[in-house]
């Protein structure tokens, strides 16, 4: 498999100044006012460059000790070598090596929906206000989603779980 060389932005943001809005086991001490003007220190631009907004709540030890069966790393590892030999070969022949590195023309051969998932990504849009680039960062994330789930077509859970990667999209808009 060809190394690619990733760009990765990690951004750390928390709901609010205190840290503990959403936290299960701390109240939040900040106002509405506080918390709109905390998130608004990343710009809606900015915002629309990360593909995925992932929120990493604490986690009970409870839960960390769990001897519950669950995926194994080496499953996981050979799910994901399946996915990007799919995406080698749906890109022979171009310099594009992964579904992130696909443009407009691209992403409107690779990524088609059906009519209810059109539906599904234009309430999305109007009740969530995505901008153009946050349409195409999930259309993008849903066919990486369905090429890990070994799937031809974006379906519309893995365009539900693309949408749901957009939570600072939510936030910022709609404190």
């Amino acid at each position: 498999m060809d190394k690619v060389l990733y760009k990765t932005m990690q951004l750390s943001v928390q709901e609010c100044p205190c840290g503990y809005l959403g936290d299960p086991t701390h109240a939040c001490t900040c106002t509405p006012i506080a918390i709109k003007r905390y998130r608004s220190r990343i710009s809606g631009p900015l915002l629309d460059r990360i593909d995925l907004h992932v929120e990493v709540p604490a986690v009970a030890y409870r839960d960390l000790s769990d001897t519950r069966e669950t995926e194994s790393s080496s499953s996981i590892a050979n799910r994901v070598i399946q996915a990007r030999l799919v995406q080698q070969e749906r890109f022979k022949g171009t310099k594009v090596h992964c579904n992130a590195q696909m443009n407009a023309r691209l992403i409107k051969k690779h990524c088609e929906l059906d009519a209810a998932g059109h539906r599904m990504l234009e309430l999305a849009g109007d009740k969530l206000g995505f901008s153009a680039r946050s349409y195409s960062r999930i259309l993008k994330v849903a066919r990486t989603i369905a090429d890990l789930a070994g799937s031809d077509a974006i379906r519309d859970q893995h365009l539900a779980e693309a949408i749901q990667y957009r939570s600072l999209d939510r936030k910022v808009s709609h404190v």
